[in-house]
């Protein structure tokens, strides 16, 4: 039968330091066996929340700093940031939707990349200076709707 955990208790960790040991601790079966819950809260349920909400919003932060950097290197960060923030409900419900339906099964995900690569022909296929203007247009407005309101 088969050991579970290290068998070698003289290898270093690849996780050191304080993070590192609170880390082993929750990840340890034992502790999770003598009642010790990761976390703030002694209810796991509070602690799946509030973790779920900390990755989240670290995904969230991540996610609008890389776009801004994308689109600010093409049209400046200022535009870059309204294009960013100022996105309809709509669009961010489309986009949350269309990324649920790609991670929640293999059909799901191949509709979706289709569906990516049928747009990405149709750009192409147009001409470039016309995709072109067509994608700016778009940001633009987008960009410009915290102004008008």
């Amino acid at each position: 039968m088969a050991k579970r955990g290290r068998t070698n208790r003289d290898e270093t960790s690849p996780i050191e330091g304080a993070t590192g040991d609170k880390l082993e601790r929750a990840a340890d079966p034992a502790d999770r066996r003598n009642g010790k819950v990761a976390g703030p809260s002694t209810n796991p349920a509070t602690n799946f929340i509030i973790h779920d909400i900390v990755l989240r919003s670290a995904g969230r932060l991540s996610r609008m700093a890389v776009e801004k950097a994308l689109l600010g290197r093409q049209y400046g960060t200022e535009f870059a940031k309204d294009a960013v923030e100022n996105r309809s409900v709509l669009h961010t419900l489309a986009t949350y939707g269309v990324t649920k339906v790609a991670t929640r099964s293999l059909p799901g995900a191949l509709i979706v990349g289709t569906g990516i690569a049928l747009k990405v022909l149709f750009d192409r296929s147009q001409s470039k200076r016309k995709a072109r203007r067509d994608g700016y247009r778009a940001l633009r407005k987008q960009a410009q709707r915290d102004d008008a309101n």
